[in-house]
């Protein structure tokens, strides 16, 4: 197999089989929490892609060029939420200077990523996957092109809930759950694929 099709294939399975929200089970706060209304959880899921792409290069760079020369490997964790949280800081100020409408589209959601589960998950992934640099940004990229497919797809199914006849005790956080469980077991049928 050729590394094209080796790329092609882990990009696919970053997305479908190896969903974050499905099964991983990483960012499910603004999964159940953002997806009242599509565009929305559209804006979450683009603000999240752009960040995990990001914060996966930086952290990549940080790890492997500061603290394994360094042989401070133990401080990763704080290492990636410090980089998380100053992209996002960065990402917020230059949204509000370049597109202010934009910036406050997203209001709170900006400073949400930061405590996002999934963005520190997949730099830590990315280090015990022993990922190079390009697999590294292409795991960031793609596992967050899932996550806003997954995001996209529940805001969806939640907005047409809206309007179906369910009983009184299901309504809200119960269907919203059912329905979440129903998308997993949905995408648990991607896992013979790749």
């Amino acid at each position: 197999m050729n590394e094209i099709t080796r790329m092609l294939l882990f990009m696919v399975s970053c997305v479908l089989t190896n969903n974050f929200i499905f099964s991983r089970f990483l960012g499910c706060c603004p999964f159940l929490g953002v997806s009242g209304k599509v565009e929305t959880a559209a804006s979450m899921g683009l603000a999240v892609t752009f960040v995990m792409t990001i914060a996966s290069l930086f952290s990549y760079m940080v790890y492997h060029w500061l603290l394994v020369p360094l042989k401070i490997t133990f401080m990763q964790t704080i290492a990636f939420i410090l980089v998380i949280a100053a992209l996002v800081q960065f990402v917020e100020m230059f949204l509000k200077k370049a597109s202010p409408s934009l910036h406050g589209a997203l209001g709170i959601y900006l400073p949400l990523i930061t405590t996002n589960c999934a963005v520190l998950g997949v730099a830590t992934l990315n280090v015990s996957e022993n990922y190079n640099l390009i697999y590294s940004v292409l795991n960031g990229a793609f596992s967050a092109v899932g996550f806003l497919v997954a995001i996209v797809l529940m805001a969806g199914v939640r907005e047409r809930l809206e309007n179906a006849k369910i009983p009184e005790c299901m309504k809200g956080f119960p269907i919203s759950l059912v329905s979440a469980g129903l998308m997993a077991i949905a995408f648990m049928g991607f896992s013979g694929l790749v």
